[in-house]
């Protein structure tokens, strides 16, 4: 049974959340986790706990904080509980890696120990977006500020494989983000990247405008790593004012506070849906493993879903599919 290798010493709340989180994941779902980080420490948190009997520890003493330099980081720290997720995936004895650290040295530590899929020009972020009619996949959500039109390709066909291995989605729809429908808005990077995805053997249903992405008009959003972090945090940022105003305006006085009342299910529900706890985290396609890349502010309830994420990555053999579409 293939393991997931977990930084147990990355994120706002590390370790008691990402300890926690792992249990859950061990305990509720069965899931083989190895956490990395002060042996000592982790094991004081899990000795006793449900699910402990399947998690194992893996003795890393450094850690690589949220402010330092990604890549220096990763170079320097070859001890550091992160590095040594990664190491574990490399070496076959886990198949997946979790981290709500530092997602630029996530992202290093992903190419330079586990390496890419041959073929693969590089990897790429993707985002789980909430729409009216489920869920949309944003590929690359911050990897690659400046893209080629090759990789924005490559990025459809990584983004179509997850979301029709992983999400279930028959034949996914392909959307461009772009500033307008028509073929020649846009740079000359979107507009190069039209030709290309068109003369594709994917489901490229054209572009789409940014109205259009909360709508669901498409299964897999295509763009660089530049706008598409721009537009995940937006829709972020968006949620967070939007539920803040309504509570302020439903609690305004006694009648709006009884009507809130009525209507707090579809309010949970609403809140349910775009809550980034419940996603887990955000693949990081294109290298020789599973890695989820998860918030830094996760809380277990998000480190349990990114560990339950990246287990169904390995059990769909995600890293071999996209190796396969990638020397077609």
């Amino acid at each position: 049974m293939a393991k997931v290798a977990v930084d147990a010493f990355g994120g706002d709340y590390a370790p008691e959340a990402i300890v926690e989180g792992a249990l859950l994941a061990a305990h509720e779902d069965g899931i083989e986790v190895i956490l990395t980080g002060d042996e000592e420490k982790l094991k004081a948190l899990i000795d006793g706990k449900p699910g402990s009997e399947r998690i194992e520890i893996v003795h890393a003493p450094e850690i690589i904080q949220m402010d330092e330099a990604p890549v220096e980081a990763v170079r320097s720290k070859k001890d550091s509980s992160l590095s040594v997720a990664a190491g574990l995936v490399r070496d076959g004895r886990a198949g997946a890696c979790v981290s709500a650290g530092n997602t630029g040295a996530t992202l290093a530590a992903s190419l330079f120990v586990i390496r890419r899929i041959k073929g693969v020009e590089r990897p790429a972020i993707t985002s789980l977006m909430p729409t009216r009619t489920g869920v949309s996949l944003l590929v690359d959500a911050g990897a690659n500020v400046d893209c080629r039109p090759s990789q924005l390709v490559q990025f459809a066909k990584m983004g179509a494989i997850y979301s029709e291995r992983v999400l279930k989605v028959n034949r996914p729809r392909v959307g461009l983000l772009n500033i307008g429908h028509e073929p020649g808005k846009g740079n000359s990077l979107v507009q190069e990247t039209y030709k290309l995805l068109q003369d594709s053997a994917l489901n490229f249903i054209g572009n789409i405008e940014g109205r259009d992405v909360s709508r669901g008009d498409a299964d897999v959003i295509v763009c660089d790593g530049f706008v598409g972090n721009v537009v995940l945090k937006f829709a972020e940022g968006l949620a967070d004012a939007l539920f803040g105003m309504l509570k302020e305006e439903l609690t305004k006085n006694a009648v709006r506070k009884a009507g809130a009342l009525l209507l707090a299910s579809g309010f949970k529900t609403i809140k349910k849906r775009v809550d980034y706890t419940e996603y887990g985290g955000a693949p990081l396609l294109g290298v020789n493993g599973v890695v989820i890349i998860a918030h830094g502010g996760s809380n277990a309830k998000a480190i349990y879903n990114a560990i339950r994420v990246a287990k169904e990555g390995i059990n769909h053999g995600l890293v071999d599919i996209i190796a396969g579409a990638m020397v077609e």
